[in-house]
C-alpha cells in the first residue's frame, strides 16, 4: 500500500474532508471543497474564485477547471467507496458542458454505476444554483488493479 492510501484511507475514516483535499496536489489548488449532503453522501464544491474565471465577459468559471473538478471528484468518490490499499488509475474520461459556469459556486455529486474486480465506471454531475439545471455532466472509467 502506498502512503498516500494509508493516509487517505485512515482521513476518510475519521471524515476529514479538509485534509483528503489538503492531501490531493490539485484538488487543493483549484479550492475544492468536499463533504456531505443531507442524505450522507459526497458533495463537492468549487467555492468561486476570480482566478477561476475564463471568459472574462460573462464571466464564466474556465472548461479546464470544471473538468478538472468533476475528474477529481470522481477519484475521490471511487477511492472513499472502496476498501482498497491501491488508488484507482484512470484510463478515460469523457466531459459534456451543457451550460456556462457561472461566478458562483460549483457543486458536484458522483454515483459509481459499475465496480468489477478491474475496472469502475463514475458517472459525475455538476450544477450550481439549481441541480436540476446542470452546469455538466461526465463518465469516467478506472483501472482498479493492474492485470496480471
Amino acid at each position: 500500500m502506498s502512503q498516500f492510501m494509508e493516509t487517505f484511507l485512515a482521513l476518510r475514516d475519521e471524515k476529514r474532508f479538509a485534509d483528503i483535499i489538503a492531501a490531493v496536489p490539485y484538488a487543493r489548488l483549484m479550492g475544492v471543497a468536499c463533504g456531505e449532503d443531507e442524505n450522507g453522501e459526497l458533495l463537492f464544491s468549487l467555492p468561486f474564485a476570480e482566478r477561476n474565471v475564463g471568459n472574462t465577459t460573462l464571466p464564466a468559471l474556465h472548461g479546464g477547471l470544471i473538468g478538472g473538478f468533476l475528474e477529481n471528484a470522481a477519484l475521490l468518490h471511487l477511492m472513499w467507496n472502496r476498501e482498497s490499499l491501491e488508488a484507482p488509475k484512470i484510463v478515460d474520461f469523457s466531459l459534456d458542458y451543457l451550460r456556462s459556469g457561472k461566478a458562483t459556486t460549483l457543486y458536484a455529486q458522483c454515483e459509481i454505476t459499475k465496480q468489477g474486480k478491474r475496472v469502475a465506471h463514475v458517472l459525475i454531475e455538476a450544477w450550481q444554483e439549481d441541480r436540476r439545471k446542470p452546469v455538466a455532466v461526465a463518465r469516467a472509467h478506472f483501472l482498479l488493479s493492474t492485470p496480471s
